[in-house]
């Protein structure tokens, strides 16, 4: 159908037959059997009778939501049909009042920004710790962590990422037990963890560590279609307020496909997780001990992390060596037809899941085999952006005022308008809302001197916030 795009172009992308290693966790409808995926098409429809209202569940839905939480542990368990973002959203506007003091790390989704932002909280940033090996964040600075919540008196919550992209997180019970003596909520953005504590290798769920809140973006690892979403709820949470903002938040038309797949993911975990993530863990293992004899590359694994971080053994992380040219893994994979998931820094994710099957696994093997990475006689830095942060004003403020661009080198004393972003590592170095020191424009400007993108930086200029005349 040349004449509809999307539907052009979806049906050119299936043609090329790539092996899945990217999301969704379904792999293109494997989890479903034929009959699903009838029954999934043909229901897509809304609230009729017998079928329940996710704005109101008094049947089906009511029945799917409890066993949900029973899957989980959780105090009470939520479908979101419009992604994580809505999830975020209803944690932040549900646990936190307009002024309140949040500690979010610094590389946060921008919709746990974006929340912050509207809700006009008052943000605290966590430092990240930065893998040289990677070029990308391994998660949170425990003792800057530890630093802030001693100094700082008031804060009503804090907000983490657990894991990140790369299945990586701080082991974040040491956070729940420091906070909770401090009465400070623990958020938790969970999107990449759905399927976490149900292998007794896979790190155990924010939810069962006791987290306050946790979302969780089912479509990532899961047999569920993209956009689908839980949210759980435990301890003394406000359940009226949380309803609330999930109504605020979320589609009044819900999807019954996406429901039904949300269902359908939950039955999986309860009936076939153990086995599944156990044949999965063992062939994972197969394919890191082909990339620990390919010349230039490396693999991450629990065995290669300090005790202090979490990692998924689902994920496939490569990274290219130090004293190895840093090459597009991603191009390389789609040559030989593989679909990874991303690449930042020095490293590339792959996102294998039960649903993956050998021809898949085989493909991405010989792809591997094949691979050649040059050595390279230039010294390869290691961009540290541990700067002096400068001093950070309220977001809301700079959103409601005019921004003006200005070149780099005029910039020293300035507040951002928006994030400066270098890849690699994917963390910001300059944040919205930040007075920008002479430190951290030494730093961008090594950063671009070496070819490294830099989002927020446009022809050597950047947007700040414009001053006001006296």
């Amino acid at each position: 159908m040349n004449d509809a795009p999307i539907i052009y172009g979806l049906e050119t992308y299936i043609k090329k037959n790539y092996a899945p290693f990217s999301m969704p966790g379904h792999k293109r409808g494997r989890a479903f059997q034929d009959e699903l995926t009838t029954l999934i098409l043909n229901g897509d429809i809304t609230e009729v009778d017998g079928l329940d209202n996710l704005q109101n569940p008094q049947g089906i839905i009511r029945e799917a939501l409890d066993k949900l939480s029973e899957c989980y542990g959780s105090y009470k368990s939520y479908f979101l049909v419009n992604g994580s973002t809505s999830g975020n959203l209803t944690m932040i506007f549900s646990s936190f009042n307009e002024g309140d003091k949040v500690l979010v790390e610094r590389n946060c989704h921008k919709s746990i920004f974006n929340g912050i932002l509207v809700r006009k909280l008052k943000p605290v940033y966590i430092k990240n710790e930065i893998s040289s090996k990677l070029g990308a964040p391994l998660g949170i600075d425990f003792k800057h962590f530890l630093e802030i919540i001693n100094n700082e008196k008031d804060i009503k919550g804090i907000i983490l990422t657990y894991p990140n992209y790369f299945g990586i997180g701080l082991d974040i019970s040491r956070i729940i037990t420091e906070c909770r003596s401090r009465s400070i909520k623990v958020l938790i953005d969970g999107a990449h963890g759905a399927h976490f504590g149900f292998h007794n290798e896979l790190p155990e769920s924010a939810v069962k560590l006791g987290a306050d809140m946790v979302v969780m973006s089912a479509h990532k690892t899961l047999p569920s279609l993209t956009q689908t979403a839980y949210l759980h709820i435990n301890n003394e949470i406000d359940k009226e307020k949380v309803e609330f903002y999930l109504s605020t938040f979320m589609s009044t038309s819900p999807s019954y496909l996406f429901m039904a797949t949300l269902d359908y993911s939950r039955a999986f975990l309860q009936e076939k997780a153990e086995g599944a993530y156990e044949k999965l863990i063992r062939r994972i293992e197969r394919i890191n001990e082909i990339i620990d004899k390919v010349d230039g590359i490396d693999f991450i694994d629990n065995n290669k992390l300090e005790d202090k971080w979490i990692y998924d053994p689902t994920r496939i992380v490569i990274s290219i060596n130090e004293g190895y040219k840093n090459i597009d893994l991603v191009e390389y994979f789609l040559n030989n037809g593989v679909q990874a998931e991303m690449a930042i820094g020095r490293a590339t994710v792959l996102i294998p899941t039960p649903f993956n099957s050998e021809e898949d696994f085989e493909r991405l093997e010989n792809a591997l085999l094949k691979l050649r990475v040059d050595k390279e006689e230039a010294i390869v830095k290691s961009y540290d952006l541990d700067i002096e942060d400068g001093e950070l004003i309220d977001p809301i403020i700079v959103m409601n005022n005019e921004a003006e661009f200005i070149d780099i080198i005029n910039s020293v004393g300035k507040i951002a308008k928006e994030h400066i972003v270098p890849y690699p590592p994917g963390v910001p170095l300059i944040l919205m809302g930040e007075k920008i020191t002479k430190g951290k424009i030494n730093k961008l400007l090594e950063l671009l001197n070496d070819n490294i993108e830099c989002i927020g930086v446009n022809n050597n200029k950047i947007k700040i916030l414009k001053e006001t005349e006296e």
